[in-house]
């Protein structure tokens, strides 16, 4: 008899869906042509799911990625920079 194969815990499935919004929120707009979505919608996603990263990594040592986190940052910041410099 095989083992039956593991599920993701909710705290996975979480990462992903913000993954799978955020793959929408971006590919919509190349596809259609309209307009792009909110910079501070995005990076406020990206903060949330960084948020649900450190979540799984006090749960499960080997997800502790301070590299992976320091460059989410870095993205995250830019783009609140260049949202900040848009006009208007």
């Amino acid at each position: 008899m095989t083992n039956p194969r593991p599920t993701p815990d909710p705290l996975t499935i979480a990462s992903f869906a913000l993954l799978g919004v955020l793959a929408v929120l971006l590919v919509i707009p190349l596809v259609t042509g309209g307009p792009p979505p909110s910079p501070y919608l995005i990076a406020g996603l990206l903060l949330v799911r960084l948020g649900v990263q450190f979540l799984r990594s006090r749960r499960d040592e080997r997800l502790r990625r301070p590299a992976s986190w320091a460059f989410d940052l870095l993205l995250i910041g830019l783009i609140f920079y260049v949202a900040g410099n848009q006009p208007g």
